[in-house]
């Protein structure tokens, strides 16, 4: 457990304990390496005869996915060879197109990648003994281009108050921004996400050295973003609830 941001959440009303999470899905709780998101991203573009690098598909990950394949058209390669290949340079109806594709292939490609992330479930049975409500976003579902509102949404439904008594678990700097603006704790997740980018076989696979170089800089990376605290896998979550709650007994 890094502890990395040494200020609770500013909020009006101080939270004396958490009351919630809200977890990410693929990288966090299931999708070990968040592969689906990749690889929907480049069989989308793959259609179009433009092959998108492992970097390329990854560097908008955890945005809503319309806002994802924006990103990627937004990169100088990428726009190029779509100028090249469609003739004209990318615009908002060819966001739309792609996006329209990508709902029917997302829903094809989920079924392979929504094995659960080893500890989750252990991870969520000692939540619920901790009495804390469990929420979830994610860029799959509806889209919401303004990420702090599925925070607040989440608040509403689980009827918890104030947002420093909620922590966004996730493995991007989309998931650590989205709980900073909403003055929620955030923890990014390392290993088995979208800086890994790799299947649980094939991160158990590397060498030591690059298996630890890989997790400095996805440690890194969420520690950049923000995040207040990062661990390598939600079956780590525990012992930062516990530094969690302590801290905002301290604030009070």
């Amino acid at each position: 457990m890094n502890r990395l941001n040494p200020t609770v959440p500013p909020n009006t009303v101080r939270a004396d304990r958490l009351r919630a999470l809200v977890l990410d899905w693929a990288g966090t709780t299931v999708d070990f390496g968040s592969l689906a998101p990749a690889r929907i991203m480049q069989r989308l573009f793959g259609k179009r005869n433009i092959d998108l690098s492992e970097q390329e598909a990854r560097q908008h990950m955890g945005l809503p996915k319309k806002e994802h394949i924006r990103g990627i058209l937004s990169m100088p390669r990428v726009r190029e060879a779509w100028k090249q290949e469609q003739g004209v340079v990318p615009a908002d109806p060819d966001v739309e197109a792609v996006y329209a594709e990508f709902i029917p292939l997302q829903f094809s490609c989920l079924m392979n990648y929504s094995a659960v992330i080893p500890g989750v479930t252990d991870t969520v049975a000692g939540l619920r003994a901790r009495g804390l409500k469990i929420g979830s976003t994610t860029g799959y579902t509806r889209e919401m281009t303004d990420l702090p509102f599925m925070m607040f949404e989440c608040a509403v439904r689980l009827q918890v108050y104030p947002m420093a008594a909620i922590a966004k678990v996730g493995d991007t700097p989309a998931d650590i921004h989205e709980g900073l603006n909403a003055g929620s704790w955030a923890i990014g997740v390392a290993a088995t996400g979208n800086g890994i980018g790799l299947s649980l076989e094939d991160f158990h696979s590397l060498p030591e050295a690059e298996k630890e170089a890989r997790l400095f800089r996805a440690r890194e990376e969420l520690r950049t973003a923000g995040a207040h605290y990062v661990i390598d896998s939600i079956g780590d979550l525990i012992p930062v609830l516990d530094d969690i709650e302590e801290r905002l007994r301290g604030a009070l």
